[in-house]
């Protein structure tokens, strides 16, 4: 006779529908941007201008190379953080804040690698005069101001279904709109701006942590 693999009883299902894998992805995710984005903004130029000294030390291009090493494992829990976020709403959310919210996710993270693969590509040539740097710069600060942007959109849309299903406190929901608005109004503009997402990441991932949400409606 053939042999059934028992059903997995509905507690146990619902036990793999945890926040805990959330809450580590985002934390893992806030820890190494926040730590790289810190490294690159203390090692690279504030302006494409001053390549002069800095082509020429090799501390300050290993300190942004590993920086940049760090940025594809903050994407891999980048896209977990989603996956499990979206598994938490269940079926509360709206599919037009859900599509919003996963392709502003996915976006920030192309914008985001590709931004990288510019800073990565620029380092490892053999030789860059302060012409090819003042481009690339411009090109590497464009894409950032990009990212920062679908960043906000993305808070936009995770802070409105936050709002509307009561899926995490509603400050959390506020406090989202008023980084949003500062990532739009003030990338590139604003120096430091950019380590806000990360930080409001780190509070939800936190509340995921510590509070032990209802389960999910299916």
């Amino acid at each position: 006779m053939e042999q059934r693999t028992p059903l997995m009883p509905p507690e146990a299902r619902q036990a793999l529908k945890t926040p805990r894998a959330a809450a580590i992805a985002g934390i893992v995710f806030s820890v190494l941007l926040g730590m790289s984005l810190l490294i690159i903004r203390i090692a690279l130029p504030t302006t494409p201008h001053e390549a002069g000294p800095w082509l020429s030390d090799p501390a300050l291009k290993n300190a942004v190379l590993f920086a940049l090493s760090l940025v594809p494992f903050a994407g891999i829990a980048f896209l977990w953080f989603i996956g499990v976020i979206r598994d938490r709403m269940g079926a509360q959310e709206d599919r037009f804040f859900a599509t919003v919210f996963l392709g502003s996710g996915l976006l920030f993270i192309a914008l985001l690698f590709v931004d990288i693969a510019i800073t990565a590509g620029l380092l490892g040539a053999q030789s860059v005069n302060t012409d090819l740097w003042r481009f690339g710069h411009s090109v590497m600060a464009l894409m950032t101001s990009y990212a920062l942007k679908m960043a906000a959109v993305f808070m936009i849309s995770t802070a409105t279904i936050t709002l509307r299903t009561a899926f995490m406190p509603r400050w959390l929901g506020w406090l989202g709109y008023a980084i949003a608005a500062i990532l739009l109004l003030g990338a590139g503009l604003v120096p430091w701006v950019e380590l806000l997402f990360p930080t409001w990441t780190l509070l939800i991932s936190v509340h995921l942590l510590l509070v032990k949400l209802p389960a999910p409606t299916d």
